[in-house]
């Protein structure tokens, strides 16, 4: 069987690089082109701090398309870029394997009917850590018992976006499994201290140095709480979780979101 040629786009980035090295161990993947907005020219797996040699990292993903004819693109960029870098790939019927936070379902939606359009398909998770899937699905059913709840993220202090792609996620699939609607006590004083409400559900955002990705989602009742946390200490984390993905895209059908579809 033929290795899964996989382009990397954000490739000098910190997810990149570490999705340049985790593609670079496996023997049935070949990194096939490196795209970032910097360092083009440059070795991909040398900027990733490998000893190998691998591809240049190119300026253009149109041009890296055209040359590498890729499998598999895999994006971690920005939010304002992931959309175009997304449509360009789907366009060249490139799959999609897309981790970047920040998609609206305006989005969602433009990209699947761009999946269905190219009969190509692409995978977006807001989380590719499998601890991460699983808390959110452990959070889904203490949901069916509990009629308050709240979500804590904390991540690393470059972030974008906030709340994170993975706190949205986890609410409103609390949301989506019970019919019962989490309570919220409001603020007394009318300030707004408790954080942004996804639905009826509160979510607290944290940003500092030293941090990764972290979640807890905090349950209330009579007489109890209840906390499911799962942490990254590390983005080698994600890693299994991405590979999964490139191996199994192809096989999928239009836009796929969430990682717990393939699991």
């Amino acid at each position: 069987m033929k290795p899964v040629r996989v382009l990397v786009i954000g490739a000098a980035g910190r997810m990149g690089k570490e999705v340049v090295r985790a593609v670079s161990a496996q023997k049935d993947m070949e990194l096939a082109a490196a795209v970032d907005r910097t360092r083009v020219g440059e070795d991909a797996a040398r900027v990733a701090g490998l000893d190998t040699v691998s591809v240049a990292i190119c300026g253009s993903l149109a041009d890296a398309i055209e040359q590498a004819s890729p499998d598999v693109a895999v994006d971690f960029t920005l939010p304002d870029s992931v959309t175009g870098n997304v449509r360009t790939a789907l366009k060249a019927r490139v799959a999609c394997v897309v981790g970047t936070s920040g998609l609206s379902e305006s989005d969602l939606g433009q990209l699947a009917a761009l999946c269905q359009e190219k009969k190509t398909p692409a995978l977006v998770a807001p989380n590719f850590a499998i601890g991460a899937v699983l808390m959110m699905q452990f959070a889904a059913q203490a949901a069916r018992h509990f009629d308050s709840a709240e979500i804590v993220e904390l991540h690393h202090a470059s972030k974008v976006d906030a709340p994170s792609g993975t706190a949205r996620s986890t609410a409103r699939l609390m949301a989506s499994i019970t019919d019962s609607k989490f309570a919220g006590l409001e603020s007394t004083d009318g300030r707004p201290a408790r954080g942004h409400a996804e639905g009826a559900i509160h979510v607290h955002s944290v940003r500092l140095p030293g941090l990764v990705a972290h979640q807890e989602v905090i349950f209330g009742g009579l007489g109890q709480s209840l906390t499911i946390r799962h942490d990254s200490t590390s983005r080698e984390s994600f890693m299994p979780g991405v590979l999964l993905a490139i191996r199994k895209v192809r096989s999928l059908q239009g836009l796929v979101v969430g990682l717990e579809n393939i699991l």
